[in-house]
């Protein structure tokens, strides 16, 4: 069993922060992995289900984000799982806007949820960075963070869920790469190499050729017909 955990807080008011994008995440992995329905238990909200042969639980802490590891470190102790079986999927200021990143362990950067997990079940864990952009100075992160999405962001980040989503497969059997090429194919798709033909370079039709002048005799026309 695998646990992937998305980062938000919960109520009506902070639904569509950009704090809770981890939330987001989790929420189209069910919905489009066709989990079970959530429930509560371990101060989470919990879904159950599968990805490809792999049992995954999906968990949202409903205890604030500052003490999102309390609910985690219960549903590991609970199922006996290592850290090494946690995804987080988080929000991430050092990250542009759309972009996405698989990391394995490292530190917290002052992320209020991932500091409340290291606390909990240490730092081996891995995260999935969902970029969010920063406002530009420190004292602007937490209303940043705590504001909704601009309608005009709609795009980009209905693309990265939909790539995290495409991609929850691959991540739960451990394929980094093959996961990130998901969320490439929706975030960054490949262009085609064939570009529209412009007017001036479409073919131009093939000129006709001119009527050959019948140089026959009246004569020789009334004769042909009765040949």
């Amino acid at each position: 069993m695998k646990l992937f955990v998305g980062l938000g807080n919960p109520g009506q008011k902070y639904t569509r922060n950009r704090h809770n994008i981890g939330f987001m995440a989790v929420d189209r992995i069910a919905e489009d992995h066709g989990f079970g329905p959530w429930k509560s238990k371990f101060q989470s909200d919990i879904a159950e289900g599968r990805l490809g042969s792999e049992k995954i639980l999906l968990l949202k802490p409903q205890t604030y984000m500052n003490r999102s590891g309390q609910s985690v470190g219960e549903a590991m102790r609970f199922y006996k799982l290592d850290s090494t079986d946690v995804t987080v999927f988080h929000d991430e200021l050092d990250l542009v806007p759309g972009k996405v990143r698989v990391k394995a362990g490292g530190g917290h950067a002052g992320h209020n949820g991932l500091r409340s997990i290291h606390d909990h079940i240490g730092a081996a864990y891995d995260r999935v960075r969902l970029g969010i952009g920063h406002p530009g100075r420190k004292e602007m992160v937490s209303p940043y963070v705590l504001s909704d999405f601009a309608k005009s962001e709609g795009e980009w980040l209905d693309n990265v869920l939909r790539g995290v989503s495409d991609g929850a497969a691959h991540l739960a059997q451990d394929e980094g790469g093959k996961f990130m090429n998901a969320v490439a194919l929706r975030t960054a798709p490949p262009r085609s190499s064939k570009s529209p033909a412009s007017p001036t370079s479409e073919a131009k039709p093939q000129a006709q050729p001119e009527p050959v002048a019948d140089e026959r005799s009246a004569m020789q026309k009334l004769m042909d017909k009765f040949k």
